[in-house]
């Protein structure tokens, strides 16, 4: 049983592991290194309640709810404000979007970086995850008002940043 247990977390780390990563590589802000240790950091808290993971509805909307709380937790911390100096990595296999401008795409990370983390994290879960309100409420320990407030602001801030409309960075 404990085998099969082992496997079935293997198998669930294995499938949804590069789709974390690219939630928190837009979570923070492009900054690989902090990505993967938020996924380890998921997957290490998802392993601990995995035998009780049967109660749970849909592991990995509940993954991604501890990555988030994973994200914002970090963003308390003092040593939160750092960051590494360097250049982006080269757009790779693990880049969302595959053809994708790679100018937009830093262009968009940015943008992101400078939002504060819980509107980052707001529009990460609603329109990157497609949750709705009430997931992302729950997944930020909040209430669906503030969520629907902190993503209308973000949004408004997101386009400040950006100048113009969104739609001009969404045309091909």
């Amino acid at each position: 049983m404990r085998q099969g247990r082992r496997d079935g977390f293997r198998e669930f780390a294995t499938g949804r592991s590069g789709h974390l990563y690219r939630s928190a590589c837009l979570l923070t802000s492009g900054d690989t290194h902090l990505a993967e240790d938020l996924v380890q950091e998921t997957l290490g808290r998802m392993y601990l309640v995995w035998g009780r993971i049967s109660r749970i509805d849909n592991p990995s909307a509940y993954a991604q709810t501890v990555l988030v709380r994973a994200f914002l937790t970090h963003q308390r911390r003092r040593s939160a404000g750092e960051r590494p100096v360097g250049e982006f990595p080269e757009p790779g296999a693990a880049a969302a979007g595959g053809d994708a401008d790679p100018a937009l795409r830093l262009t968009l990370l940015e943008a992101l970086g400078r939002l504060a983390p819980k509107d980052r994290a707001v529009l990460v879960l609603r329109y990157w995850e497609d949750r709705s309100v009430e997931e992302t409420a729950d997944a930020m320990n909040s209430s669906s008002a503030a969520v629907r407030t902190r993503t209308t602001r973000a949004l408004a801030r997101l386009r400040d940043q950006l100048g113009g409309s969104p739609a001009e960075f969404a045309e091909p």
